[in-house]
């Protein structure tokens, strides 16, 4: 969890937060923040939810394998597990393991080793005896399978905020979604009663009770005795039902069916947290798991986080030392225990750490103000290292490594990428890395050869005349990494199109080419929609109306026909040039004929006034 910035926080002049910071868990909810659409984090319906996927590494594998789930599988990068099925935990296995000892736990163990690149192989692949000073990891199978879930995610949720966390997390932002569904079920909300009292600034009414035993575990308010959790009553206070609470239910039915697609689709089980904001639902995930989703509401907040070891909150361990505190209940406690004010022992918080101190307290106390933020898919540059195992002493030795480092190569997914540079670092022990750069060259396929060729220069100008050297780790980096502008593309990737990409992008043509009059004009009746008014007409692509600007009305009618024909024109160029940017397979419309007083082509340049 990232620190929030300085504006972004509530703490004014050294960073003093008063008590009523903190009393928000039951908000009064009124229409007004029903009926806004920019409240950001200080939404009181705000819902965030964090879903993980379960043992994602071994998961991948399973799937890649057609492997039953209940299979006990590990993967394993060299002599280490990074990463151990559900089924294999079951047998004591951890990732502390080595494949050794967890073969003697589990003898009927699948065990998996990552996939590698190897010199000489375009792409990564799974082969025997996998050698430190052959092979390269790839963990390539595990960001398209992760690019596949957020894709998923995203198709669910158009209108939902969607940040990828790491490679097997995501933060998703429902709360749109949620308001939007919450006016659909509950209609009477949709207007503000006649005899409200304050207008649209009074409070809502009574929310609903709420069955929540379809919508995951059900943290508590106050701990079950025994810690039973499968004994918590599926109505539990519904006396005090919030419509902060309702909000969560939808959240938790919109996740559910997100958790179910992605299994019905990729195979994977998904875990999920869904509390009001990104660090309470980062701690709820976590809740029960696997396969599972956690509800965290407000009011359970204070007794979930109480008795929560300083280690799943990062930053505290220095206010735990200094304090001689182990929960989150214990430094909450402690300005009683000084007699000192709360305001007084934030001061001097703030004083020995500083304001990320700060920070951590409004975390302690469930606070978390940092937003969902989708990040783009564009990134501006890759890198590819390898620690070598032997140092490499000679420099003609070092062109082996460079073409066993060269794993950047991502054209299938975007294949309007592009490098500016590349650069080549050494790095000889601990010291300091050298390294070299020189302008990427523009090639017509982007290959190992290629690649190889370009940082062997940059190899030999590093080396120069050197006879012998000790490089300890090689990386090799594409920066400046850029796209191509829309619908720009070279003639070889056209060429390769499928039949049916080429045919949807090739411009349109008459429906006969023979179709012509002496002068080259069409003969056929234009088969663009007519429009029953002289000043618009309706797009059969995107069902817009598309109308002459004001400026535009003043033609007389036959001059304000040839306009609105010229801006049909324009509007179906619009259409062309997004079927050729995207490569769509669905066939494009044809476009409609222009006026039979305009010539065609070239014809047009030549004919005699």
């Amino acid at each position: 969890m990232n620190s929030p910035s300085k504006a972004g926080t509530l703490w004014k002049g050294k960073g003093k937060a008063i008590p009523q910071d903190y009393d928000d868990l039951r908000p009064t909810i009124t229409y007004r923040h029903l009926y806004s659409h920019n409240l950001g984090t200080k939404d009181p319906l705000r819902v965030i939810a964090l879903c993980d996927s379960d043992a994602f590494y071994a998961a991948c594998e399973r799937v890649r394998l057609g492997l039953d789930p209940s299979v006990p599988l590990v993967v394993q990068q060299w002599g280490s597990l990074i990463a151990v099925s559900y089924p294999a935990r079951k047998f004591g296995i951890s990732r502390m393991d080595k494949i050794k000892d967890a073969r003697k736990k589990c003898p009927d163990l699948v065990a998996v080793h990552v996939a590698t690149y190897k010199e000489g192989e375009k792409e990564p692949g799974y082969w025997d005896n996998v050698d430190t000073q052959t092979h390269k990891v790839s963990l390539d199978l595990y960001r398209h399978e992760s690019n596949k879930i957020i894709n998923l995610f995203k198709g669910a949720l158009p209108n939902g905020q969607i940040e990828k966390a790491s490679i097997d997390e995501a933060f998703i932002d429902f709360t749109r979604p949620v308001r939007e569904r919450l006016l659909d079920r509950f209609p009477y909300l949709a207007q503000v009663p006649a005899d409200a009292p304050q207008g649209v600034d009074s409070p809502l009414p009574p929310a609903p009770p709420i069955n929540w035993s379809q919508l995951g575990a059900l943290i508590p308010v106050a701990p079950a005795e025994g810690n039973n959790e499968d004994e918590l009553p599926v109505f539990e206070d519904d006396h005090l039902t919030t419509w902060h609470d309702v909000a969560l239910s939808i959240a938790a039915e919109l996740m559910g069916s997100i958790r179910e697609d992605v299994h019905k689709n990729l195979g994977y089980t998904m875990s999920a947290g869904i509390a009001r904001n990104k660090f309470l639902a980062k701690l709820s995930a976590s809740y029960k798991k696997p396969n599972s989703q956690s509800i965290l509401r407000n009011d359970a907040i204070p007794n979930y986080l109480r008795p929560m070891g300083f280690q799943k909150v990062s930053l505290a361990d220095a206010l735990a030392k200094e304090y001689d505190v182990s929960t989150v209940g214990d430094l909450l406690d402690l300005n009683q225990e000084l007699n000192i004010t709360i305001n007084d022992f934030l001061d001097e918080m703030q004083d020995k750490f500083g304001e990320n101190a700060l920070w951590v307290y409004e975390l302690l106390r469930g606070i978390d103000r940092s937003e969902v933020k989708e990040k783009s898919a564009l990134f501006k540059s890759m890198l590819a290292s390898k620690n070598l195992p032997q140092p490499i002493t000679k420099p003609d030795d070092g062109h082996q490594w460079i073409r066993l480092s060269d794993s950047m190569r991502h054209g299938e997914e975007m294949p309007t990428l592009w490098p500016k540079t590349i650069v080549l670092h050494a790095r000889q022990g601990y010291e300091t890395s050298r390294s070299k750069q020189s302008a990427f060259p523009f090639t017509r396929e982007v290959t190992v050869d290629v690649i190889a060729a370009a940082a062997d220069k940059l190899w030999k100008e590093l080396t120069g005349n050197a006879k012998s050297i000790n490089v300890t780790c090689v990386q090799l980096a594409f920066t400046g990494i850029g796209t191509a502008e829309i619908g720009q593309q070279n003639l070889e990737g056209f060429f390769k199109l499928k039949e049916s990409q080429r045919s949807a992008v090739k411009r349109p043509r008459s429906d006969s080419d023979n179709d012509r009059d002496e002068d080259g004009r069409s003969q056929t009746t234009s088969t663009a929609p007519q429009s029953t008014s002289s000043t618009s007409f309706v797009c059969e692509r995107c069902r817009k109306r598309i109308a002459l600007r004001e400026d535009q009305l003043s033609h007389s009618e036959e001059d304000g026909a040839v306009v609105l024909d010229k801006l049909r024109a324009e509007h179906d160029d619009f259409h062309f040039a997004q079927d050729l940017a995207n490569g769509s397979d669905s066939s494009v419309p044809l476009k409609p004929k222009r006026s039979q007083s305009r010539r065609r082509g070239l014809r047009k340049f030549f004919s005699k006034k």
